[in-house]
Formats: structure tokens, sequence, C-alpha cells
């Protein structure tokens, strides 16, 4: 995995018998000293009177801490403390770098109450023994926070990075090159970089209200200077988003960005992230390079010091890609595969989200139909394996048949929506929506023969309603065969999670036993699949896994964009890797442009020659279809 919490987390916690550190311990910046590990942290205080402001107060100062492993932290105790002119109002969040023979901690600097931008500045502290600090200066004049040095001259230079303008909009990451360390406490040469702030300026803001800060110390890679920071989607609104990303920067000018990740590595998700002090925080600020693996330290939830471990060789290899380089599906052309007919009424507004089988080396298709009254039914298309279509349906081939399909609202969408085709044994489901306009649409079954399905006589069992009145279901499928001995069912039941059922027989149905919401993928913060996920095509067995499409919705752009989990083959609850980019997205003006914009949504794939081919709907309009190789697609799990 690409990432993995350290089952202990938080690996610090408040201690309310020190005052000092009875509120918070979070923001570890950790560092190597002979065969230790430290960490400098910022400790929040209770409530008490502080002399030095003549204020009742909570206070922040920075604690210190030594370990063997980096897990387990002792004898922690208070190092910097607020008792200067210019941070005596607190110093938080320091960064510690050993430099040319000395620790240089930088931190933030409060010095005004209430705390405004013009009194947040960047402060840096030296020490030569972790023991005892020698001095402690002002850094910028102006409004900064997150200051980091590089742990060695490049090109002559010393470099660190640090955050402009944290404190109104837009925040700046900027990387800064230094000719002496006496630069560091020079007013002159901060107010030219600060005058020319855009030269200095990493381009990583995505939006305008979204917000960032320099997060861990750099780390020295084969493939660059690695750094992990702070990203607030909205942060301006009633909602942030805290997430962890990761910039590389050139290893012969750290100020050139040789890559970003566009999307978070960590959002708040575990208990420990999501309450405390400030709810659903993560917040990066310190990593330490150990081999194969990164340890990063990051705040959770502004209250305890939790700990993650990175794998290196994924994240440099896999993730710091081109788009070019990635596993991304191919279209198989740039026009649709199939279109709405207008000498068909009951196809003539639009096909779309397809279902696919392959059998005996024919691609079976069965396809959402909308008619000019916005009633879904189903054809069929085949075609051979080189996609050459040899069979069209003239008529439907599955129709509404239960007052959950009819239509209540004249003009209004009703019907059978979605197929997934599933063969097991000698039977084929097909898993679809049923929706009357009137009701929450419901997850339903109906099944054929494959002799009967093959010979095209449509002899359809009975459907089943799978999921509970009044609650919205859809994107329902099952694994093609059996699992633990049960059927298992994925659907989406009323939410934005893909939901695991099992059932020991669907006569369940029959006896008003539905769908258990056992919630098993999750939509990921910030990311691509930010808003909703849902199954795409039909889960297919691999010797890695089983590989389940999916399709991701994003809360800053709603645009419909596809995905995969791998799952363990024996147990598929337990997820073992999944795609950190999208593998497709909508690009082509009939994916961008339809009746409904921005979709590609798959509801089939099938496995040929060693290729994946998904079946899809471009903007609830058309078809299309695209292909990956399969040990591409293998290759995609983080």
């Amino acid at each position: 995995m690409l990432v993995t919490r350290y089952q202990h987390n938080p690996i610090l916690l408040p201690d309310k018998t020190n005052y000092w550190e009875g509120k918070g311990v979070f923001n570890a910046s950790p560092i190597q000293k002979d065969n230790k590990i430290y960490i400098l942290y910022r400790a929040l205080s209770l409530k008490h009177f502080h002399n030095l402001t003549n204020l009742e107060m909570e206070i922040s100062s920075i604690g210190l801490a030594e370990s063997s492993d980096g897990l387990n932290f002792e004898k922690r105790r208070e190092f910097i403390t607020p008792d200067s002119e210019f941070d005596m109002y607190g110093c938080e969040d320091p960064r510690v770098t050993f430099f040319e023979g000395k620790y240089y901690i930088f931190y933030t600097a409060l010095s005004g109450y209430p705390f405004s931008k013009e009194n947040i500045k960047v402060g840096c502290a030296v020490s030569s023994d972790l023991k005892s600090i020698e001095y402690k200066k002002l850094v910028t004049p102006f409004n900064a926070k997150a200051m980091t040095l590089f742990p060695e001259r490049v090109g002559g230079k010393i470099w660190a990075a640090l955050t402009l303008d944290t404190d109104s909009r837009p925040a700046r990451f900027c990387v800064v090159g230094f000719e002496s360390l006496d630069q560091f406490f020079d007013t002159d040469f901060w107010t030219e970089i600060y005058n020319n702030k855009e030269r200095y300026t990493l381009n990583l803001l995505k939006r305008d209200n979204d917000h960032l800060e320099v997060g861990s110390q750099p780390i020295k890679t084969e493939k660059g200077w690695l750094i992990f920071y702070s990203y607030i989607y909205n942060y301006f609104t009633d909602q942030p988003d805290f997430a962890v990303e990761a910039v590389l920067l050139s290893l012969d000018n750290p100020s050139v960005l040789l890559d970003k990740l566009e999307y978070p590595l960590l959002t708040a998700e575990e208990y420990y992230e999501s309450y405390g002090y400030v709810p659903n925080v993560v917040f990066p600020s310190g990593a330490l390079d150990k081999k194969d693996s990164i340890y990063l330290y990051y705040s959770s939830a502004d209250t305890g010091v939790s700990v993650a471990f990175v794998n290196k060789n994924l994240l440099l290899n896999k993730l710091f890609k081109s788009k070019e380089q990635r596993p991304y599906f191919k279209r198989v052309s740039d026009e649709p595969l199939l279109t709405p007919r207008s000498g068909y009424d009951w196809e003539s507004q639009a096909v779309f989200n397809p279902a696919s089988l392959l059998i005996d080396d024919k691609i079976y298709i069965v396809y959402r139909a909308m008619s000019s009254d916005n009633t879904s039914t189903m054809g069929l298309a085949i075609y051979n394996k080189d996609l050459k279509l040899e069979y069209r349906s003239e008529e439907p081939i599955y129709w509404p048949r239960t007052e959950y399909e009819k239509k209540f609202i004249p003009g209004g969408n009703s019907g059978c929506e979605d197929p997934r085709l599933v063969l097991l044994d000698d039977t084929i489901y097909l898993f679809y929506t049923a929706y009357n306009g009137k009701e929450e649409p419901r997850a339903a079954v109906a099944t054929i023969s494959v002799q009967d399905f093959l010979n095209r006589n449509w002899n359809w069992s009975d459907p089943l309603i799978l999921s509970y009145k009044n609650v919205s279901n859809k994107d329902v499928s099952m694994f093609p065969e059996k699992i633990k001995n049960k059927f298992l069912i994925i659907h989406r039941s009323g939410g934005i999670d893909m939901d695991l059922s099992y059932h020991n027989s669907f006569d369940d149905f029959k006896n008003n036993i539905f769908l258990e919401e056992q919630i098993w993928v999750h939509p990921r913060s910030g990311s691509w699949d930010s808003e909703k996920v849902g199954l795409a095509s039909t889960p297919f067995k691999t010797d890695k896994g089983w590989v389940i499409l999916y399709h991701g919705v994003s809360t800053y752009d709603r645009h419909y964009r596809v995905g995969a989990v791998l799952a363990d083959s024996d147990d598929p609850e337990k997820i073992l890797g999944r795609t950190f980019y999208p593998l497709f997205e909508p690009e082509l003006s009939w994916e961008k442009e339809g009746i409904v914009a921005n979709v590609v949504f798959p509801c089939g794939s099938v496995v040929i020659d060693d290729k994946v081919y998904i079946f899809y709907g471009g903007a609830d309009k058309v078809i299309g279809a695209a292909y990956l190789s399969l040990d591409a697609l293998l290759d995609s799990f983080c």
C-alpha cells in the first residue's frame, strides 16, 4: 500500500500533568542524532496566566522528546519558550534541520494578540546539541510560516522553503536560495524576496478557495528533493478539507518544480484525525527517510502526533509520472461505438451505460436505451473480438414489468436503467436500477438461462427487488462466483459509498430480506473520487486478486471518472490496492456534452487477449469503448 497509518497512533498525546503541553501536542518535526530520533513539537498549554503577555491564555511552546525507533518517545521537556518580544504570544510548528554542524529550528513566532497577519512571522532557534538553545532571532519581517532548511548546499547555495502570506490569500509555497547564513536574519534581503515573491513561488494552488503550507523538511531522493506539504481544499469556506500532498524539486536547483501530486496522499479519516482540538485535520510537519519507507509525522486534529509510513518506491516511481506515462484506457475510436437511432422510438433519445459479457469469442452488450418520453429499456448489440458489429436488436430485449419501473409521471424518467451482467454456472443475472419516477430508485435483478440468451429467447424470470423502499439504491452487481459459499452483491445504498451484502440465496429477497449496507469503498477527500463512488462493471478475477472498476465523482467539478480497486481473491472485503489517479475521464466532445455533461460511465468490461475493454456511456447519450493492457491495469494499484 502507498500509505499505511501506524496502528498505535497517535504516538504522542497531551500530558495534563505538564501544564505547558496539557491541551495539545502536534506538528512534530523529527531529526536523527547519533543512534536516537528526536522530535520537536508544538506544545499547547492549559489556560493559565502568562506573565509576559499579562493575559490568561493557552500558549504554545516547543517541546522535545527522544526515541530509539521513531515511534515510542520519552523524556519530554519544554525546549523553546515564548520569552522574546517577537514570540511572546507563542512559538508554534517547528521544522528542524541539521546543517553544517548545527540544528536550525524554524518556527512560527507570534508577537501580538489578537493574532493577525502582521504579528505572525518566522523565527529561528539554533542549537549545537539539542540540549540548549544558543540563540534565537526573528527571520521574516512579514507574515510567513513553515520555513524549513535543506540539509546541504546545492550549487554552492543554502536553500530553504517557506510559506509567504499564510494568513491572507493566496498563500505562497516559496523556495529561496541564500549565499550565507547571515541572510536568514537580514531584513533587506527578505524585503527584496517579498517584493519579488512571484519569482520564488511554486505553482501549487489549484483553486481560489484553497490554501497550502510547507510541511516536512526536504528529503533527498534519487529523483529529486521531496517535500510533503499541507493542502487545504475549500479553506475559505465553512467546510475545509485538510490533506497531505507532495512535491518533487530538482536536485541541482531546488527552485525548479519537477512534479507534484494532483491528489492527496492522506486525508482525515480515522477517529483521532476527526476529533480533537481542531477536528478533521491532518497536517504534515516532518519526515524521516527510512530506506524503503518514509516516516511521515503529522498532526491529528491538532491534538496528537501521528505517523504514517509512505512506500517510497511507489511514490517516486508510480505517482511522480506525467499523465502520458500513467496507465490509462485508450479509446477504440474517437467516434462513439453506438448512437441513438431516430427510426426506433424506444432508443431514439439515448443509448448508454452498457453491460457486457464475453461468450464464445462474442461480446454481448446489453445497453440502456431511452425513448422520446424518457422511458428506459434495454437493447442488445453483438460484436466480434475485433469490435465489428454483427447484430443490433430491433426491439428492446428487456422492458419495464413491475410497479417499480412503470411511468407515474408523464414524460418523466422511468424504467429499467444501467444494467450489469453476471454469468454464473448456466445462468445470466441481469442487475439493474428500477425506477418509476415517483419513488426512490431500487436495485433489481432478473435471470435468464445462457441458452435462451444466446438464442435470443427473452424468457426472463420475474424481477426481484433487492433494496428497501424509500432508500435510493443504484450501481448493483455481484461477484461472478460465490464468496464464502454465498452470493456477494455490490451496490450503493442511499449514500456515497460502495457497499457489500452477502446472501445465501436469492430467495432472501422474496421474503422481504433486502441488501445489507456493509460499507466497503469510500470516497477520498480532495481526490477525483471525493463526492461519491459507485460500481462500474462486474468484478473480474486475476492472479493478483479481484479487479473492481468503479466510477468516481469529484466535489470540485462533478465530472465522472473511472478508477479501480484490487481486492483479495478469497476475501474481497480486504482491499489490496486502489488507483491513485483516474484511469479514464471525459475528454471528447460526446463525453463532455450530452444529456448529462462530463460523464464516462462503464457498466461492462471484458478481458480479451490480455487487454481489458470497457464499454461506457458518454454524457448519458452514446456508447464508447476503450482498452488497457491487463498488466498495466494491475500495475496501477497503490
